[in-house]
This record gives structure tokens, C-alpha cells and sequence, in this order.
């Protein structure tokens, strides 16, 4: 089953949802692969996921320094993340495809549970002082 976008996932930034919204489409690429055996088509997922997270994260980041929010843990949680995706990415494309149904499955969880609870633990945190401005709030 394919995760799926949900308003309960919303952080109370268009910018910020869409991108989330980018990042569950994402995942769900590199979970299709992960189950179609298909390493090369794997590894060119990772690798467009990994390249545009630094621009979600930059989005992200300037608008809510621009809410007021404090950055440090969450500067940190997101360089954390790369390196966990990192880690997923290389112990995925090593294998070229050639994977046990378990591991299938323990890295299509891993994938979702990566990509939620960047959303729902990281994520989560800012929308309490995102709430104080519009929804299509953008730093002037």
C-alpha cells in the first residue's frame, strides 16, 4: 500500500505541504522500485530524492526562521535525516536488487517510516507557530 497524503500530515504552510506532499510521492517511487527488483531505476530515485531534500529543507528552514521558530534541533534532525537516508540508500543499492522478501519489506517500512516521521515528529513541531500567519506564508 502506497502512503498517501492526508490533512492530518498538514504543518499549516502551503510551501511546506506541498513539499511533503513531493516527499510522500518520492517515497512511494523508491518503495515501488524497492519491490520491482529494479536497482538502476533504485539508485536514480535515491538519487532525485537526495538532491531535492536540500531544497525542501532550505524552504522549510526560511520559513519559520521567519515564524520565529528556533532552528537548532531541527537544523540537526534534518542532517540526521540525510545521513539516515544515506545509509538506507547504500545498504539498498549494494544489494542491486537482489533482496529477500523480508528485506523488501523491512525497507519499504523503513522508507515510510523515514518519510513520516520526518512529517509527523520533525515537521510537526512548527506548526504550532506557523498557526499565527496565513497559509500561503512566505518570507518577505
Amino acid at each position: 500500500m502506497e502512503l498517501a497524503w492526508t490533512k492530518e500530515l498538514s504543518i499549516g504552510n502551503a510551501t511546506i505541504d506541498s513539499d511533503h506532499k513531493k516527499l510522500i510521492d518520492m517515497t512511494n517511487r523508491i518503495r515501488h522500485e524497492i519491490r520491482a527488483a529494479n536497482g538502476s531505476a533504485l539508485s536514480q530515485a535515491f538519487e532525485r530524492l537526495e538532491s531535492w531534500l536540500p531544497v525542501h529543507f532550505t524552504n522549510e528552514e526560511q520559513i519559520v526562521r521567519a515564524a520565529h521558530f528556533p532552528l537548532g534541533q531541527h537544523k540537526q534532525a534534518h542532517q540526521y535525516s540525510m545521513r539516515e537516508l544515506q545509509y538506507l540508500r547504500n545498504e539498498l543499492v549494494s544489494k542491486d536488487g537482489i533482496w529477500s522478501e523480508g528485506a523488501v519489506e523491512h525497507f519499504c517500512r523503513s522508507m515510510e517510516n523515514w518519510a513520516i516521521e520526518h512529517i509527523t515528529k520533525m515537521d510537526i513541531q512548527m506548526k504550532l507557530a506557523l498557526q499565527a500567519y496565513s497559509y500561503d506564508f512566505q518570507p518577505g
